[in-house]
């Protein structure tokens, strides 16, 4: 029973948009220029989490972000945009990244 439950419990958090993850990030190349916990091209995924925490609108602005690219948020370097990420791939990684301490 207890395994059943754990099993169960695995299979929606591997379904389940809230659940997104690091592996999520790696395959839509995003950890090209991003890492968890220092700066590469871009910032830190945890230093976005700081900067956007509270905010109300923070996961609309960073999912425009994912989606459409940004620039002067961080600096000198723009983010482009990424084609590969869908609309609700965008909402799981920025769910993800806000989620991170």
């Amino acid at each position: 029973m207890k395994a059943a439950l754990i099993a169960m419990t695995l299979a929606f958090a591997a379904s389940s948009p809230a659940f997104a993850n690091e592996a999520l990030a790696k395959s839509k190349n995003c950890m090209a220029c991003h890492s968890i916990d220092k700066k590469v091209v871009g910032p830190a995924y945890k230093d976005v989490a700081k900067k956007f925490a509270g905010q109300k609108d923070a996961e609309a602005q960073l999912i425009k972000a994912v989606l459409k690219g940004s620039s002067g948020v961080w600096g000198p370097v723009p983010m482009p945009a990424n084609a590969n990420v869908s609309d609700a791939e965008a909402k799981q990684l920025v769910d993800w990244i806000l989620s991170l301490k």
